[in-house]
């Protein structure tokens, strides 16, 4: 009996797909090659700061491919994505004060600046074990993931979707941005975490860390990618897309789909939580500003403009959008909120599939259509 290959999604992905996954794996070494062994004064050198940001896009890429998971293939429109991003960013950053020590303004060895700052007398009791890696490894993972899990099965139970859901989800990354806000809450009050000196005892700052940074981003988010691929040509993708388009028929097919989207959601939580703890250490902080509902909002449009329901379309819009912020914030920064509306009524209206969805619709298209049939023989002439 013929077995089926293991890597079916990756034989059944377009060769546009392929090669742009190369693209980010060849990136993965290229990009810090060209930063740490180039002269500073030549063409293909790469800076330091260029380094930072492009390792900060391939963050929101991987935020964005999460959320295409549950709003293109799902249905699941999030707009509270942000939080698993800022959780997932606040458990690596609570590692990485915990990796400061007695380097501290106030040389504390267990304390944070922030907690002697404000008199507290012992490390509160979700601090603990954070001084390990693999510690905070295991929470990026649960923390995100568990609360993705009991919301999610509280909503999609009692059959809560549409818009009803998107409003609750933004409900919550919202209260989470007032409890974070507080001092009391341990988590640095409106600064958040900063400050951060090591990770793994490597100096944060140095070159060779950020490049390192970058390099396992972008690997990530190759991963995230073939995750996306995997599950979606498997039959439960098939299933997913079920749910998205009829999911009351779906239900009286005999499937659960409360089931399929808690799923999904979870794991999305999860990817946007490893996007968040990869976020921290490249910018150096962490603050209750991350679980603002306009990040989330924002999300959105980067998976819009560059395609929901397509696999590298998120990564497309992720990078387009955040370009032309960096761009845009920097010559004309009164103006970037009026471009950014306009950007996504202009999407909405004109270009419904994204970047990617329209270009692909359009290829397949022309693709087939029929070739042009050549103009009949001259009748011959009578005899």
């Amino acid at each position: 009996m013929k077995t089926k290959p293991f890597f079916i999604p990756l034989a059944g992905l377009g060769v546009g797909t392929r090669i742009f996954m190369g693209i980010i794996i060849v990136a993965a070494v290229l990009v810090p090659l060209l930063n740490m062994t180039v002269a500073a004064d030549h063409v293909l050198h790469i800076p330091d700061y260029m380094v930072a940001l492009l390792g900060k896009f391939l963050c929101f890429a991987m935020l964005a491919v999460s959320l295409n998971l549950v709003w293109g293939y799902c249905g699941i429109l999030s707009l509270g994505h942000g939080a698993f991003f800022a959780l997932g960013g606040y458990v690596m950053g609570m590692y990485l004060m915990r990796q400061i020590g007695t380097r501290g303004v106030y040389g504390n060895p267990v304390l944070p600046d922030f907690m002697v700052f404000l008199n507290y007398s012992e490390l509160p009791w979700f601090w603990l074990g954070f001084d390990q890696f693999w510690f905070m490894a295991l929470m990026v993972i649960l923390v995100p993931g568990t609360l993705a899990f009991v919301f999610g099965w509280l909503a999609f139970r009692s059959r809560v979707s549409g818009v009803y859901l998107s409003i609750i989800t933004q409900a919550m990354t919202y209260a989470l941005l007032l409890a974070f806000f507080r001092n009391d809450m341990g988590f640095g009050g409106n600064n958040g975490l900063t400050d951060f000196k090591d990770i793994l005892g490597f100096n944060i700052q140095s070159r060779e860390t950020r490049a390192t940074l970058f390099a396992l981003s972008a690997l990530f988010l190759a991963l995230f990618l073939f995750m996306t691929a995997f599950i979606t040509a498997s039959r439960f993708g098939k299933l997913l897309v079920a749910t998205r388009d009829g999911e009351d028929r779906t239900r009286f097919l005999g499937y659960r789909p409360e089931r399929v989207k808690l799923f999904v959601w979870t794991l999305s939580a999860v990817m946007a939580g490893i996007a968040g703890a990869l976020y921290v250490p490249q910018v150096g902080i962490i603050n209750p500003g991350e679980f603002a509902p306009a990040n989330s909002i924002e999300i959105v449009i980067w998976t819009a403009v560059g395609g929901r329901g397509t696999i590298i379309g998120p990564v497309i819009g992720a990078f387009f959008v955040n370009g032309g912020k960096s761009l845009f914030t920097g010559w004309f920064p009164e103006f970037w909120l009026f471009v950014l509306g306009a950007l996504f009524v202009f999407t909405t209206l004109y270009l419904p599939n994204g970047i990617v969805g329209t270009f692909s619709e359009h290829w397949h298209r022309w693709r087939a259509k029929p070739a042009e049939t050549l103009p009949d023989a001259a009748p011959q002439a009578a005899e």
